[in-house]
């Protein structure tokens, strides 16, 4: 990605094309050094801002810390109804919401953390054992799961009481 600091840095320094990013410097070994350590981080998706719309990938076991295995989505959920409301004991995904809007509580059995997620370039890494649910939809909201593995019924925890167990060793 370092070849591609001339024109990043054209579009990072392009009033119009970084409205939606942070600004930088117009130093071109700044900019090649910055891309270095930005592909290798693993918490951050890598996005281009085009007038012919913009891009975005994320590549399993580089950006994220896993390699996808499968990927779904949430579309057309009724208003008022949630999704999710089970744990798993191996699968790891990244929820992103591609369109609209949608709230995901994530619980450990100790602590529930709400996380309010309505950008397509950035989503919420859920590691295994975390109970999760989804609500709050927005109208015509997309949301979009990459997981770690392919569907497996026997990686479900979809009753509280066991996954408690499982995760603390009581309820």
């Amino acid at each position: 990605m370092p070849e591609d600091a001339t024109f990043i840095l054209s579009l990072r320094t392009d009033e119009k094309k970084s409205r939606y990013l942070s600004t930088t410097a117009p130093d071109l070994d700044a900019q090649r050094s910055w891309l270095q350590r930005y592909a290798t981080a693993t918490d951050q998706a890598y996005f281009i801002i085009e007038h012919q719309g913009n891009l975005t990938f994320i590549e399993g076991g580089n950006h994220i810390p896993f390699d996808i295995q499968r990927v779904y989505y949430l579309y057309d959920v009724p208003g008022g109804a949630e999704r999710g409301g089970h744990a798993h004991k191996a699968l790891q995904q990244l929820i992103i919401a591609m369109s609209g809007s949608f709230d995901i509580v994530l619980d450990d059995g100790k602590d529930k953390v709400r996380y309010h997620l309505n950008r397509s370039y950035s989503g919420l890494y859920v590691c295994p054992m975390m109970l999760r649910e989804l609500d709050n939809f927005s109208s015509g909201s997309v949301c979009m799961v990459l997981a770690s593995n392919r569907y497996d019924e026997d990686d479900y925890y979809r009753d509280y009481a066991e996954f408690m167990r499982a995760r603390w060793g009581g309820a």
